[in-house]
C-alpha cells in the first residue's frame, strides 16, 4: 500500500490515471463492501473519505484535473473532484449535468455542500431541480429547500405547498430523493411553529426511518422525535 505521506511534491502532478492507481491503493474490503450496501455500484476501492479528503490537500484546487476525474465514474474520483472544483468556474448546465452524472449518495452529499452550495446560479438551479425526475436532481433540489429553512431564509418559500408535496410523494419518492425531503419536512418543523404539528404529523402518518438505527446521543431521522430533540434544545 502506497502511503499519503512524503507524496506531496509527486501528487500535484499526477495524471488521472495516476490518481486512480493510488486511490486504488488505498481501498478496503470491508469500506468497499460497506459502500455497496449503502447504494455504490461496483466502480469503487472503498476508501476511507479521510485519505480522499488529504489527497485533495495535497491536490489543492484543480478544476480541470477535477472535471477529468468526475468522468471516470469512480466513487472515490468523484468524492476527490468535488473538493477540487472551483464552483465559480462551472455553468448553471455543467453543474446540472455532473448533479445527474452523480454516482451514490455519499458523492451526492459532497457535491451539494461543496459545490453546489457555493454556486451563484444555485436559486435558479433549485427551482428547475424541484420539479426534476431524475433522483439526484431531485436531491440536490430539496438539500437547497431544506438549507434554506434551516437557515431562516426561507421568504419566497411557500411553506405549505412544500408540505402538500411532502405529503403527497414522499411514500413512493425514491429512497434517495426521501431523504432530502425528509430532511426539509423537518426543517419545517423545527423552524416554523405554525406548521410544526403538521409537519410532525405527517412524519408521523408516513413513518419514514421510524426505525432507523442510531449511534446512542445520536438523533434519529424519524420526523417526530427529531423535531421535539431540536425545539426542545432551541429552548
Amino acid at each position: 500500500m502506497v502511503g499519503l505521506r512524503g507524496v506531496g511534491r509527486i501528487i500535484e502532478h499526477m495524471t488521472v490515471k495516476e490518481i486512480l492507481a493510488q486511490l486504488k491503493s488505498l481501498g478496503d474490503d470491508a469500506r468497499r463492501k460497506h459502500n455497496a450496501k449503502a447504494g455504490a455500484p461496483d466502480n469503487q476501492f472503498g476508501v476511507k473519505l479521510g485519505d480522499i479528503r488529504a489527497i485533495a490537500k495535497k491536490i489543492k484546487h484543480d478544476h480541470p484535473l477535477a472535471l477529468e476525474l468526475w468522468e471516470t465514474g469512480n466513487v472515490e474520483a468523484q468524492l476527490l473532484a468535488t473538493l477540487l472544483i472551483t464552483p465559480r468556474s462551472l455553468s448553471a448546465g455543467q453543474l446540472d449535468t455532473l448533479t445527474r452524472s452523480t454516482t451514490c449518495s455519499q458523492v451526492a452529499d459532497w457535491l451539494n455542500a461543496y459545490v453546489v452550495a457555493q454556486h451563484p446560479e444555485k436559486d435558479s438551479l433549485r427551482e428547475k431541480w424541484m420539479k426534476a425526475k431524475d433522483r439526484w436532481a431531485a436531491r440536490a433540489g430539496w438539500n437547497l429547500t431544506a438549507s434554506r429553512v434551516n437557515k431562516g431564509a426561507a421568504d419566497g418559500l411557500d411553506l405549505v405547498a412544500l408540505l402538500d408535496r411532502i405529503e403527497k410523494e414522499m411514500p413512493k419518492a425514491k429512497p434517495e430523493v426521501q431523504w432530502t425531503m425528509n430532511n426539509t419536512l423537518a426543517a419545517i418543523g423545527i423552524h416554523d411553529a405554525r406548521l410544526r404539528k403538521r409537519a410532525v404529523s405527517i412524519g408521523e402518518t408516513i413513518g419514514l426511518y421510524r426505525d432507523w438505527p442510531v449511534s446512542k446521543g445520536c438523533t434519529p431521522p424519524y420526523v417526530p422525535v427529531w423535531v421535539d430533540f431540536m425545539v426542545q434544545r432551541q429552548g
